[in-house]
This record gives structure tokens, C-alpha cells and sequence, in this order.
């Protein structure tokens, strides 16, 4: 890990466009992005997994912000990542769109390891032990989930995608559902079946994607994620089960094919023609007829963003 600890602890200007990163993506350095900036901001959820670096794109200079979803030295189990506190530090620094990344298991033979998959769906199979919402101590909140995951960012996503893995041979998958389970196992051979049967458009699975997205939908933040397939679960007979070895060795083999991913991805979203698709206006207001607790009756442990 890299010691910005001489970089300013504040930034003059709002960062609408965040990179939370996973196994496999621990910082943006590797990829020409400039620190600018360390902030470690507090919140009524805690403090973030990790501090919120900033970073000036290698031509443009745009600010973006990066998050180590798992803590700066991956400390954090998927069921302890302070989800809340880390969408509401994006939040308010001003980030209104959340590029995510993942390592997952492959569900499908198609998907091979080293793939890459944006996906459209989320089977939810989490246990909750997360805290999952802001809403609750006293304001009932209801926030639609139909369609997780923004579509235009996505969208763009898959443009520049395809161009970019196609040059480096690789390939990116768009669309399918992602199985969120609640680890820290893998999955046995009996669930790993069972998914493949029994969830529609079952895809990839992984232990990260909620409450995260959740959280950015309660948030109204324009929330995708881009997945790296590093296994095929243990559902694959003539494979061997998972493991954190084959997990860390295809994303280590795969690392310079995922930040080339992540550099264009960026490049592209910074271009003024998405500046509205990145402050997220499509969404500004989305949440604003979710609470039902009567105005004045709000509990006081409630906590608003």
C-alpha cells in the first residue's frame, strides 16, 4: 500500500464519481491516476472502511474517489464492511455515481475465469446479520428495487468494454443475475447446484454486492458493478473447488487487464458528455415518496443523509 499520508485531508471541490474497490483492485495508482487528497470523513454510521483517496485522471485531470471497500489491508469480512457509512461518505463529498468492483464465482461454463460481467440482476442470500437501510428509529422508508443496477452507466460501461478486452483478447459479459451470499464459506456443492437450477438468469455469485447497492439506491446514487470471474464456484466437477489461491492468482494473471478496464472506463465517464449521467440528475428526487412515518412523528434515533 502506498503512503499518502503527506496529501491534503480535504479537497476544495465535489467528486461526483467513485470507484469502490475489491479483491483484486486495491488502489488506482497502477493505473496512472495521480493522489491528490486523503479524506477521512465521520458520519452518523461510523467511519468508512477506509480512508477516500482522491485522484486526478492521467489526461484530464477530473477528480475521482476510491474507496477499499474491504479496508486499507482487506481487514473487513463481507458481513462487517460498514456499508452504511461508506455510501454516506461518498455521498457526502459529493459523489452521485458508484463504479464497483468484484471478484466472483462463474455460474455459467460460458463465463470463464478472467471474464468480466456487468450484471443487470441481484439474488439477495445474505442472512441478515448486514444492517441494510437507513431508514428505521422511527421513519419507515420503502425505496424500489426492481432494476438494481443503473442501465445508462452501464451502457457505457459496455462500450467501452468491449473495445478495450477485445484488444487484450478478453471478454465482458453483460447482463445476468449476481447471487449475493453471505460467505465467509464458499459455497457447498449442494447450493452452488441449486443456484444454477433455481435462480433465474443465475450468473455469477459473490459476498459484496449488499446491502451496498441498496444503500446507493436509498442514496440515489447511480450504482453498477463490474464483476471479474476468477473460478467457477464448485459446481463444475471437473474443476476444483474455489479456493483464495485461485482467487488471488487469476486476479493477479488478470491485473493488468483490469486496470486497463477501470483507466477507460473512467477516461470515458469523465467526458463532459456524461457529466448529467454522472451527477446522477436521471435519479436526483427518485426516493422522494418513500417515507410513510407521518412529517413531525420522525423517531429521534432517526439519521437522515
Amino acid at each position: 500500500m502506498s503512503d499518502n499520508t503527506d496529501l491534503p485531508s480535504t479537497y476544495p471541490h465535489p467528486v461526483r464519481l467513485a470507484i469502490i474497490g475489491g479483491t483484486g483492485i486495491a488502489s488506482l495508482t497502477h493505473s496512472g491516476f495521480t493522489p491528490v487528497a486523503v479524506l477521512n470523513p465521520t458520519t452518523p454510521w461510523g467511519s468508512p472502511s477506509s480512508p477516500i483517496t482522491i485522484l486526478h485522471t492521467p489526461h484530464t485531470t477530473h477528480p475521482i474517489a476510491f474507496l477499499a471497500r474491504h479496508g486499507a489491508y482487506h481487514q473487513f469480512l463481507p458481513s462487517e464492511v460498514p456499508n452504511q457509512a461508506n455510501i454516506a461518505a461518498l455521498r457526502s463529498i459529493g459523489v452521485r455515481s458508484v463504479i464497483a468492483f468484484s471478484a466472483v464465482g462463474s455460474l455459467r461454463e460460458e463465463i470463464k475465469p478472467r471474464d468480466f460481467v456487468v450484471p443487470d440482476q441481484v439474488f439477495d442470500r445474505t442472512k441478515g446479520v448486514r444492517p441494510w437501510t437507513y431508514f428505521g428509529g422511527g421513519v419507515v422508508g420503502h425505496v424500489g428495487f426492481a432494476e438494481p443496477f443503473d442501465h445508462r452507466l452501464s451502457q457505457v460501461v459496455a462500450g467501452v468494454g468491449e473495445k478495450v478486452l477485445g484488444q487484450r483478447g478478453g471478454r465482458l459479459h453483460m447482463g445476468g443475475t449476481l447471487i449475493c451470499m453471505e460467505g465467509p464459506q464458499f459455497s457447498t456443492r449442494a447450493e452452488s447446484h441449486i443456484y444454477r437450477s433455481s435462480i433465474p438468469n443465475a450468473a455469477i455469485i459473490n459476498m459484496s454486492c449488499l446491502p451496498e447497492s441498496k444503500l446507493a439506491r436509498e442514496a440515489e446514487l447511480a450504482y453498477i458493478m463490474i464483476c471479474m470471474s476468477t473460478d467457477y464456484d464448485c459446481w463444475k466437477s471437473d474443476e476444483e473447488p474455489v479456493t483464495v489461491e485461485t482467487v488471488m492468482g487469476n486476479m493477479k494473471a488478470n491485473a493488468e487487464t483490469a486496470n486497463a478496464l477501470v483507466s477507460a472506463v473512467l477516461e470515458e465517464l469523465v467526458k463532459e458528455e456524461h457529466a448529467e449521467l454522472v451527477a446522477a440528475n436521471h435519479l436526483s428526487g427518485a426516493t422522494r415518496w418513500s417515507v410513510c412515518t407521518k412529517e413531525g412523528f420522525f423517531g429521534s434515533d432517526f439519521r437522515s443523509l
